[in-house]
């Protein structure tokens, strides 16, 4: 008798949990404010699989990281900007970026705040914060709070949740107004 009961309760648990969750996100809506956070994918999971490698499926959808030192941008010193690898929504820059003796991509800011979401991370017995793209809900990497001058932040970066558009592209590509930057960095 007492599984019935247990199961009625945890099912109107949840029930009543969905109702709250729709409720806040209709108030919020109307007031004209960003309904909570989801992890709502913006592709299918096929779709995904069939486009990323499987190093960057692991790191963008299932919060992984890549090795330290073995990835394809922790060492790169070309001018332009990364990108999420699976939206393409700009996220770093190059002026921004700097060895932080990680083995990751490290850089003080992103290139658009708008386009980073941080999120508390509690996943190894630490308290983190992970930073994700946006647009596309990419798990990027994580940020600390030693980094060098002028943030004191260091954005330490999976390469595998990037692309990188050297700047003699970036016209090419749809991001041609990021060019007065390193121009501008240029003089």
């Amino acid at each position: 008798m007492a599984m019935p009961i247990r199961y009625s309760l945890q099912r109107a648990a949840f029930g009543a949990l969905a109702a709250l969750i729709t409720a806040t996100t209709a108030c919020a809506q109307s007031a004209g404010e960003e309904p909570p956070v989801t992890h709502e994918k913006k592709t299918n999971d096929a779709e995904l699989r069939q486009k990323l490698t499987p190093i960057q499926y692991k790191v963008t959808q299932k919060d992984g990281t890549e090795p330290p030192f073995a990835n394809e941008y922790h060492d790169n010193k070309k001018p332009g900007i990364y990108v999420d690898v699976v939206s393409g929504e700009p996220l770093f820059s190059s002026l921004d970026k700097y060895d932080s003796k990680t083995g990751w991509p490290s850089f003080t800011r992103p290139l658009e705040s708008e386009n980073v979401v941080e999120r508390e991370d509690r996943s190894i017995f630490s308290v983190r914060t992970e930073v994700r793209s946006k647009e596309a809900d990419s798990h990027l990497g994580h940020v600390f709070d030693d980094g060098p001058a002028p943030t004191g932040l260091r954005y330490c970066m999976n390469s595998a949740a990037m692309r990188f558009i050297p700047v003699e592209r970036l016209e090419a590509e749809g991001y041609g107004q990021y060019l007065p930057l390193f121009q501008q960095a240029a003089k």
